[in-house]
C-alpha cells in the first residue's frame, strides 16, 4: 500500500483530536458495561449465526462460547426494531439470562437501502446513537456494500460525508463511534474521515473484505491503527474456517500488537460450504482464542 505522508499540521490536528476523543465516553447501563479486565473479547455478528435482528442470537452465542453479539439495529421490514423500548427490554433480558453482552450495533440494511441516497437512513443512523446509549455499547457499523457501495462513486461519497458531518456532533456528545465498513482502501477511508473531521467516524476493519480487494491488510492495519482510526475488527473468512483460509491471523495479531489495539473481535462468515453453523463457529471461537487470548 502506498501510504500518505502527514504534514506536521495534520499530525498535530489528529493528536489533538485523539486527546479530545478520550474525553468522551458513553453513559452505559451497568448491565451492559464492558469488563475492563481483558484485552480481547470475542463476539459474532447476529446475521452470521443465523439470527439477524433476532434476540435468539444470545442463546446461540452462549452455546458457541462467545463473549458478545454484534446486534443488527433491524431491517426495513421491522422498521429498525431495536429503536423500540419493548424490543430493547427483550435484549436486556437476554443479556441477563445468558451473560452474553451486546458488543456493538450494525446497520447492514444500508447495503440495500443506501446511506448515500435514501433519506430514511439519516434517521436510522441518528437513532442508532441513542440505541447505543441504551444498550451500553459504543460502536455502530455502517455498511457500504452492494447498492451502498462507495468505490468510484464521488457523488455518493460526497453525500455520505455531508450526512456524517450533520450527525457527528450527536455521536461525539454520546461517545459513540460510527464505523465505516466498505470496499475502500485505507487511504480512501481516511479521505472520508479527514473530510468529516471527527474522531466519531472511524474504520470498521474487515480483514477478509480488504484481502479480497488485494490490499495489504497487515500494513493497512498498522497505517490506520497508528492514527487511531480503527474502531473494531471483523475476523472473517469467505468459505473457510478461521485459520484455514487466505488471511494469516498470526500476521494480523502482529499488526494489532504494533498498534496497541484492545477490544472486540467479531467473527463473521467463516463457514465452509455445506458445514453446520454451530460446529463451524465453535471451531472459529476456539481458534481465535488461541491467537487472541483474553489477557495477552
Amino acid at each position: 500500500m502506498k501510504t500518505k505522508m502527514l504534514s506536521r499540521r495534520e499530525m498535530l490536528s489528529r493528536t489533538a483530536a485523539g486527546a479530545a476523543a478520550l474525553s468522551f465516553a458513553p453513559s452505559v447501563s451497568p448491565l451492559f458495561s464492558e469488563s475492563k479486565s481483558h484485552r480481547f473479547k470475542i463476539g459474532a455478528c447476529d446475521w452470521s449465526i443465523g439470527k439477524l435482528a433476532d434476540v435468539g442470537a444470545f442463546e446461540v452465542a452462549g452455546q458457541i462460547g462467545l463473549d458478545g453479539v454484534q446486534v443488527s439495529l433491524g431491517t426495513e421490514k421491522d422498521d429498525m426494531q431495536l429503536r423500540q423500548p419493548e424490543v430493547q427490554e427483550s435484549y436486556r433480558q437476554a443479556v441477563k439470562k445468558t451473560g452474553v453482552q451486546v458488543s456493538a450495533l450494525a446497520i447492514g440494511e444500508l447495503n440495500k437501502i443506501p446511506y448515500k441516497s435514501d433519506a430514511r437512513t439519516i434517521e436510522w443512523v441518528s437513532d442508532s446513537i441513542d440505541v447505543c446509549q441504551v444498550m451500553g455499547c459504543k460502536i455502530v457499523l455502517l455498511a457500504f456494500f452492494s447498492k451502498g457501495d462507495l468505490k468510484g462513486d464521488k457523488k455518493g461519497t460526497d453525500e455520505v460525508v455531508r450526512r456524517l458531518k450533520e450527525v457527528v456532533p450527536k455521536a461525539e456528545k454520546s461517545g459513540v463511534i460510527l464505523g465505516i465498513e466498505s470496499w475502500l482502501s485505507a487511504e480512501e477511508h481516511m479521505d472520508i474521515i479527514d473530510r468529516v473531521g471527527s474522531r466519531a467516524v472511524q474504520v470498521y476493519y474487515d480483514v477478509a473484505n480488504s484481502n479480497k480487494m488485494g490490499y495489504d491488510i497487515y500494513e493497512e492495519i498498522r497505517w490506520l491503527g497508528k492514527q487511531k482510526q480503527i474502531c473494531e475488527f471483523h475476523m472473517k473468512e469467505n468459505g473457510s474456517l478461521l485459520g484455514q483460509g487466505k488471511v494469516d491471523f498470526q500476521k494480523v495479531r502482529a499488526a494489532i500488537d504494533d498498534i496497541g489495539y484492545s477490544g472486540w473481535m467479531q467473527i463473521e462468515g467463516a463457514i465452509p460450504r455445506g458445514q453446520p453453523m454451530l460446529e463451524s463457529y465453535r471451531a472459529n471461537e476456539k481458534y481465535l482464542r488461541t491467537v487472541f487470548p483474553q489477557d495477552a
